[in-house]
């Protein structure tokens, strides 16, 4: 998930069209827009057989579950197939942690999606971006671009993320979830 628009582009809430960019750079997959609707899409065959979609929402964050019907439909996907990847302040920058459900934990976006789909039982992938000091600076933190050291951080995160969503066709959910959370957490 992610914010559309250049404004947005280098902000800590865009890190899901950040790992989806990085994705689609290193897959050597198009992200464009279908004609009449509400995302971009990219699609790589894997292993010859099952199709890895890179999508990116083209609503506002908080709208993020508008596409999801479209979407369905238009891949031919279920909801269980869907790996939603968004930034979370609960982690540190780069921080990464790979959950088959959960609530939306007061993530907008997240929240859009399982109200859309009428589950939270929805894969989703977290990428820390840290959290700012007082509550009220939270809209202004996510908003503005991380500093460069912290863009560092992150960006070691997306290269861990895109590595485990690219064994998710391969490996279990369970075993890559326990290697991606395992790896990361602190000493």
């Amino acid at each position: 998930m992610g914010n559309i628009g250049e404004r947005y582009a280098g902000t800590r809430h865009n890190v899901g069209f950040w790992l989806i960019d990085a994705l689609a750079g290193r897959l050597g997959v198009r992200v464009k827009k279908p004609f009449g609707k509400r995302f971009a899409i990219g699609r790589l065959l894997v292993s010859g057989r099952s199709a890895l979609h890179l999508v990116k929402p083209l609503t506002f964050m908080n709208r993020s579950g508008e596409i999801i019907h479209s979407l369905l439909r238009y891949t031919g996907c279920r909801v269980e197939d869907l790996l939603v990847v968004c930034d979370t302040l609960d982690l540190d920058p780069g921080e990464c942690r790979l959950k088959r459900k959960g609530s939306s934990a007061g993530h907008k976006g997240l929240d859009s999606i399982i109200r859309h789909v009428g589950t939270s039982e929805i894969p989703r992938l977290f990428v820390g971006i840290g959290r700012p000091g007082p509550r009220s600076e939270v809209i202004s933190y996510v908003l503005k671009p991380p500093a460069r050291a912290e863009r560092d951080q992150i960006d070691m995160g997306l290269r861990r993320a895109a590595d485990a969503i690219l064994e998710l066709p391969h490996q279990p959910m369970e075993r890559v979830m326990n290697a991606l959370n395992e790896k990361h957490r602190a000493p």
